[in-house]
């Protein structure tokens, strides 16, 4: 499957199955609130304002002024990105009719149907969408909480902690360890703890190349493992050393204040730890009454909360079934809602479901993989209809396709989320 940049923006048909009576408000227009502008958020804020045409207010409730891309982002640590080339900024959603509020959005009241701010005062709606992205869960690696994360830094929210992992690894001693403790499933971007690993072996492989990386995963196996064992024996031969589940690497610990990290009862002095602990649905979610827990339980064909059918629930923040938590999935998912949600409002046509993902890997410079599905909605959830994934010994003309292909998907979401 091969994906270019006008492809992906044309790729937009998606949507659900059952067209609800339009809403008929006795003054104004309906009202959408978005809560989150991120891939899910900003790209339903878009197609909602622009496929309207105007006949919906929509109100998209962000705290940032600039987003970060969290898909890319290890790329900047690898040396292939600076930091602003994974920035974005809100002006085209602006131009395009959405009012973009700055703010945190700090409360949900279902039966008013009004969302709070940090900054005071409740935003109306009629329809409610929340793509907040994740959260951490406390305690999930002991020794280690948000407190420690200027010395640990989880770097799984793409910006400021982003620039403060690649300071820290620049400024590692020679032949020095850099430790990572990955998170357990479910969590955002199955692909992207493993990118990271081979993104700062190829920026210790340039800048530091008798550094030692060691990978506590608590899980026996991940997204792409041969693909990425591949590359590592290939490009960082004797750099990476990966604790699976069955040797320990669930059972770890870390002191922050004296940089070790204890796997299976054996500490470790480290010079740098990134730390990507358990995960749960941003906390927005959980304020509205709308999560399980950890996860936002959803309907597939509209991804109206099983909750609160007024409220939808977009990209990591959903447990909506066979989709893994990706901003691709999230874009998708953004364009299967926001139909539904105009439908619902405005009476306009629903289309059938349709979900698609492709993720993206670099391992080395032109070392490109991908893995991917398309998907459909049934009663119980998102379910896989075919996939595809890289295979180890492809040919290095066509790596360097694929990691093609990942810059024009990235240039074709970023212009399809924001304008």
């Amino acid at each position: 499957m091969t994906l270019n940049r006008r492809q992906f923006i044309g790729t937009t048909a998606a949507v659900a199955a059952t067209l609800s009576a339009p809403i008929v408000k006795a003054q104004g227009k309906p009202r959408v609130v978005v809560v989150g502008g991120g891939a899910g958020g900003a790209t339903a804020a878009r197609y909602l304002a622009k496929d309207s045409k105007g006949a919906i207010d929509v109100t998209l409730i962000e705290p940032t002024r600039k987003y970060y891309t969290c898909f890319f982002s290890n790329l900047y640590l690898g040396g292939f990105k600076e930091i602003e080339d994974i920035g974005h900024t809100y002006g085209g959603l602006a131009a395009g009719g959405v009012n973009v509020v700055h703010d945190w959005a700090v409360g949900v009241d279902r039966d008013a149907k009004t969302v709070s701010l940090a900054g005071g005062g409740t935003v109306p709606y009629d329809k409610l969408i929340l793509s907040p992205g994740i959260d951490f869960v406390e305690g999930a690696v002991e020794g280690w909480g948000l407190s420690a994360q200027n010395a640990m830094p989880h770097a799984y929210k793409a910006g400021s902690q982003s620039e403060l992992l690649k300071a820290q690894l620049m400024a590692m001693p020679a032949g020095g360890t850099f430790a990572m403790v990955a998170p357990p499933n479910p969590f955002r971007c199955p692909p992207g703890p493993y990118e990271r690993v081979s993104m700062v072996a190829h920026f210790l492989k340039q800048n530091n190349p008798t550094a030692k990386i060691i990978v506590a995963d608590p899980k026996p196996k991940f997204s792409k493992m041969a693909l990425f064992q591949e590359g590592w024996a290939n490009h960082y031969e004797g750099m990476v050393d990966w604790i699976g589940e069955e040797f320990g690497g669930g059972n770890v610990s870390v002191d922050p204040d004296a940089m070790t990290v204890t796997i299976d009862g054996e500490e470790t002095k480290v010079d740098v730890c990134n730390v990507i602990p358990a995960m749960k649905a941003g906390r927005i979610a959980e304020l509205a009454g709308v999560t399980d827990g950890n996860w936002a339980p959803v309907n597939a064909a509209d991804m109206s909360t099983k909750a609160d059918a007024d409220i939808y629930v977009l990209g990591d923040a959903s447990s909506q079934g066979d989709m893994p938590k990706s901003g691709f999935s999230a874009n998708s998912q953004a364009k299967v809602c926001a139909n539904a949600v105009r439908g619902a409002l405005t009476g306009s046509k629903v289309f059938p479901a349709k979900f698609s993902n492709t993720c993206w890997s670099l391992i080395a410079p032109n070392d490109g993989v991908k893995v991917g599905a398309t998907y459909e909605a049934t009663p119980e959830k998102i379910a896989k209809v075919d996939g595809f994934i890289s295979q180890t010994g492809e040919s290095a003309d066509l790596r360097k396709a694929t990691y093609e292909e990942s810059e024009g998907w990235y240039t074709g979401i970023t212009t399809d989320m924001l304008g």
